[in-house]
């Protein structure tokens, strides 16, 4: 079994041969098995946990103890993977809130990273190897050149490509595959984990800074009716990181769509959205939306609620979006985030399987949750996640009673919907 980790303070990671690495789910630590571990992926970090003491099992006695030598480590599972257990610790009195990101459980053996893990999708779209930033570099100054008056394509070069290095944006430097559209900069939640606006009072800070204009669907049409007509495996997603929520703008994403099928019929129209507004989604069907994808942390109301704090809707309109679609005939994912303790929880297992059920889901997207595991918890009010299945087995139980549906990390091109789900993209990205 993988030892446990430890930082010293000063940027140096070290292991703990006296104790083996353990894994948290909820609010407990337990032992993880031995076929969950793998190493760590081609692009995943480490990071110290100031102010946490790690918690693993003492070699000799089979004990559960602190690691008194240091901090506590966790590590970021690069996209594609789901973490099955968070890092462990005890937090002291002083620790300041963790920022926004995941922090899975990691160990280390025969001179290597280990976390429990699994890769849950072929496409290799974000490999880290696939990123050449020579071309990046490139590719963001031929579409500036190229495009010297669209805000939105300044906006995705110059923040979030060349500045957050966000993989949709960089993948649309280089001219293939999923194309972002932030779109909105006001948003309808309030979301604990908002990665683009918290409060100041708040006690962590937004990891980028959000779109601060409306572009029109003019700017919207002009850059990406060439990605679908040029870039292999063509996605157009509305609703990024970067900006607030995309229904909130549905009327001129609803012009946007109208006008680029005018242009093509080539690829997929996606959207990213909290499923706030179905009417809003029943248009967008109608004018050519192909795919949506509905995050959520949860399939229970309560604790989708407590998270999401949403403005003038609720839980059973994100549900109503995902019937809407499938009405359409279109494809349906949740952006789901996967939360060791409570995403495996018996209550939120039965939430689930009755989601999957009513909405006749196409996809679920197991998707890492960025949030400090303490913070997040006591923010929504858990003291008790009741009886767990695990991670690996929800998934096991999910995919057992639900064949057809898919699993998987990233938006499907059309090519995967319509034809072979199952594919993998064939070379390494360049």
């Amino acid at each position: 079994m993988p030892f446990l980790l430890y930082s010293d303070g000063e940027g140096n990671i070290f292991e703990d041969d006296t104790l083996y690495a353990v894994g948290r789910a909820g609010w407990d630590a337990f032992p993880i098995p031995q076929n969950q571990w793998i190493e760590l992926p081609d692009g995943g970090n480490l990071y110290e946990l100031p102010g946490r003491r790690g918690i693993g099992v003492d070699v000799h006695t089979g004990e559960m103890r602190l690691c008194e030598k240091g901090w506590a480590v966790a590590a970021f599972i690069p996209p594609a993977h789901t973490g099955l257990f968070l890092a462990a610790y005890e937090t002291m009195l002083d620790a300041p809130t963790l920022p926004l990101f995941c922090y899975t459980a990691v160990g280390w053996m025969n001179n290597k990273n280990y976390v429990p893990a699994v890769r849950i999708e072929k496409d290799i779209r974000q490999e880290a190897a696939g990123y050449n930033d020579k071309k990046i570099e490139s590719g963001t100054q031929y579409l500036l050149n190229n495009y010297p008056n669209n805000r939105l394509v300044k906006h995705l070069m110059e923040k979030c490509c060349m500045t957050y290095h966000c993989p949709a944006a960089r993948n649309f430097s280089l001219g293939r595959w999923e194309c972002p559209i932030p779109t909105s900069p006001a948003c309808n939640a309030n979301c604990i984990g908002c990665i683009s606006f918290q409060p100041e009072e708040e006690t962590i800070v937004s990891t980028q800074d959000r779109l601060t204009f409306k572009p029109s669907a003019e700017e919207i049409v002009e850059f990406t009716v060439p990605h679908l007509l040029n870039a292999p495996f063509p996605i157009v997603s509305f609703g990024q990181g970067c900006e607030g929520e995309p229904l909130l703008m549905w009327e001129t994403i609803q012009a946007s769509i109208i006008e680029i099928r005018k242009h093509t019929h080539k690829g997929s129209i996606n959207i990213n959205t909290n499923g706030s507004k179905p009417a809003a989604v029943d248009a967008l069907c109608r004018a050519g939306l192909n795919s949506i994808r509905v995050s959520t942390n949860s399939a229970q109301k309560h604790i989708y609620e407590a998270y999401y704090r949403p403005n003038n809707y609720q839980f059973e309109d994100i549900v109503e979006s995902l019937k809407v679609m499938r009405k359409h005939g279109g494809w349906s994912s949740i952006n789901y985030f996967v939360f060791p303790g409570i995403t495996d929880s018996e209550a939120e297992y039965e939430a689930l399987r009755k989601l999957i059920r009513e909405t006749a889901l196409n996809m679920i997207q197991w998707r890492n949750f960025n949030i400090d595991p303490d913070w997040y918890m006591g923010k929504i009010g858990i003291n008790e996640t009741g009886e767990i299945l695990g991670v690996q087995q929800l998934m096991d139980l999910i995919q057992e009673e639900f064949p057809d549906l898919k699993f998987g990390y990233f938006n499907p091109p059309m090519e995967r919907i319509k034809g072979d789900y199952n594919f993998q993209f064939a070379g390494a990205a360049q």
